[in-house]
């Protein structure tokens, strides 16, 4: 699993925040695929965070689906319980960030 440039204080945070979102992403027999994930990316940069429902999945294939879709989309599965994960991008311009971590 890659490094994140997340700390542990801001992953609560986040998930904290998750917990009121609604699966905006359900993810089902068809798995991951290039429509997915840019439609993942298009609501990460419109939300940064975004929770994913995995329909039909067991634990050690929802483990690596996280994985999966955290290195192609350039995004951080900041927690998953369950058959659901919360992923998260901080969006690159300033102005337009829902959770900014700078102190």
């Amino acid at each position: 699993m890659a490094e994140s440039s997340l700390t542990g204080a801001q992953r609560t945070f986040l998930r904290g925040r998750g917990q009121r979102l609604d699966a905006a992403l359900k993810i089902g027999r068809d798995g991951v695929t290039p429509a997915l994930n840019a439609e993942l990316d298009r609501l990460l940069r419109a939300q940064e965070l975004v929770k994913v429902r995995f329909v039909n999945a067991d634990r050690d294939e929802r483990a690596a689906l996280c994985e999966r879709l955290a290195a192609e989309v350039a995004c951080e599965c900041v927690g998953a319980v369950g058959h659901t994960a919360l992923f998260f991008r901080q969006n690159p311009n300033p102005a337009d960030r829902q959770y900014s971590f700078e102190a």
